[in-house]
């Protein structure tokens, strides 16, 4: 069973149980443990609340996510247990509170199954980051699953979970998933609130659903989504209703327009090309207006990025100091000792370069040269991508450049591996949905998404345009 309504028609029928489908996945993890997505199984917890998810159904009183088994990704808190962010730096970590999402998702009767396994601190593209060993991907072993979602993409693409959340800061939910195979969204920033979500670049990240239909997408985001107290930088407005309105909007004949400047890049692959030519080629065919458009600013990108979320890591990060909670140094002799010892054997080798790259960007003399310099291409990127989106409903582009590439390819060039994010910062830098889907395979035997960005806030459109192409693939 791939997806949660399949799942609710076997409970209600009394072919199923939630017992039963824990039980299930459990074993199902336990014979993929090899492929090393969680740190961490809540199996007796998990199989006790279903357990009283059934009762519930049984009583007629069970909330609207009774059934769905969700993972979490291991920078999202869940009160009463442990989260890392995959870092030495917070080992033995117990969260005092839950996220408001974990908070919204128990309230519906979610089944939470575990924390999955990610690159440290979101820090990375290919899962290979983590304190706690590389995850694999279910298609090809020797490959990366992406990053930094890499756990939260391999326990959905094979079937230890119904859905899992991630974290997105720059492509961390749609990387992966075109990775393995699977649905990933990042909404709009400021949709679903970031409290309770350990904090990688503040004004980039955003949580998010991976999942095997557009429908669990739509449900996670509805129910994850809305106002809250705890986050200012949220929407103040009540979330539309998703799963009943994404169905019936009419999206009739589209603008749609796809960024020459991805299509032709030298780093795409020729087959992903050709995947994205002919997914536009068949919707001129359907009547939809599908146009060029030139957005030269794509290769500043990346280094727009990194130098705003180096520069926000720094400050985010610095409040792990070995002082208060995680990891301590155990030689540390006096207050000095204790921070340097402790985030130098804490932190890992790309946690420790991004810090320093941010400290450097942030620095007396330097602050205008980068810094404020990236702010002013970051206002460049929102205000041209709008202009787009005036004229057009939707941009399409490529997920990433190729499929999931092999363990240690990139290890020696950090430039080359943050380039594997070169499709996906836009829809950070500009706060706009964007979403991956599974649509292409390669000849390589492995998956690869297509990648669909709308208007901030309208995740309706996104969400049903992108259910035709899924259909369309059908």
């Amino acid at each position: 069973m791939n997806s949660y309504s399949e799942i609710k028609r076997e409970i209600s029928a009394g072919k199923s149980t939630c017992h039963s489908l824990v039980a299930s996945y459990l074993k199902r993890i336990e014979e993929n443990k090899h492929l090393n997505a969680f740190l961490e199984v809540f199996g007796d917890e998990a199989l006790l609340r279903a357990q009283e998810v059934d009762d519930k159904i049984r009583k007629g009183k069970s909330g609207r996510l009774a059934g769905m088994v969700i993972a979490l990704k291991d920078n999202i808190c869940y009160k009463g247990h442990r989260v890392s962010a995959s870092s030495k730096i917070l080992e033995g970590f117990v969260s005092l509170y839950h996220s408001t999402v974990v908070e919204r998702l128990l309230a519906e009767d979610a089944i939470i199954i575990g924390r999955c396994n990610c690159d440290e601190f979101a820090m990375g593209s290919s899962n290979e980051k983590s304190a706690y060993g590389r995850v694999l991907n279910p298609h090809d072993n020797n490959r990366v699953p992406g990053g930094s979602s890499g756990g939260s993409a391999v326990a959905v693409a094979a079937g230890l979970c119904t859905a899992a959340l991630g974290s997105d800061t720059g492509g961390s939910i749609r990387q992966p998933a075109s990775f393995c195979g699977v649905v990933g969204l990042k909404p709009s920033y400021g949709r679903i609130s970031r409290y309770g979500l350990l904090a990688y670049s503040s004004s980039f990240d955003q949580i998010g659903p991976l999942t095997n239909t557009i429908e669990d997408a739509a449900l996670l985001l509805e129910i994850m989504a809305g106002k809250d107290e705890y986050d200012s930088t949220l929407l103040q407005k009540e979330s539309p209703n998703y799963t009943e309105e994404y169905k019936k909007a009419d999206t009739g004949k589209l603008r749609i327009a796809y960024i020459s400047d991805c299509i032709e890049h030298e780093g795409l692959d020729p087959e992903i090309k050709a995947q994205l030519e002919k997914t536009i080629a068949s919707l001129q065919v359907q009547g939809h207006i599908v146009e060029p458009v030139s957005f030269p600013f794509i290769d500043y990108a990346v280094p727009t990025y990194y130098v705003l979320t180096t520069a926000e890591a720094s400050s985010n990060l610095s409040r792990y100091s070995g002082v208060n909670y995680g990891y301590r140094a155990e030689e540390a002799k006096d207050p000095d000792a204790v921070y340097k010892k402790s985030r130098s054997q804490g932190f890992g080798k790309e946690v420790k370069r991004r810090i320093m790259l941010g400290t450097f960007v942030l620095s007396t003399g330097y602050y205008d040269a980068y810094y404020a310099r990236g702010q002013k291409v970051r206002r460049i990127f929102v205000e041209k991508t709008n202009e787009i989106l005036k004229n057009y409903d939707l941009i399409l582009l490529p997920s990433t450049p190729g499929t999931a590439f092999p363990f240690g390819q990139n290890d020696l060039d950090p430039v080359k591996m943050y380039l594997e994010d070169i499709f996906t910062v836009q829809a950070n830098i500009t706060g706009l949905p964007a979403i991956s889907l599974p649509l292409g395979m390669h000849s390589n035997g492995l998956p690869f998404g297509v990648q669909l960005m709308a208007r901030k806030y309208d995740e309706m459109t996104l969400l049903a345009f992108s259910e035709k192409l899924m259909n369309n693939k059908a």
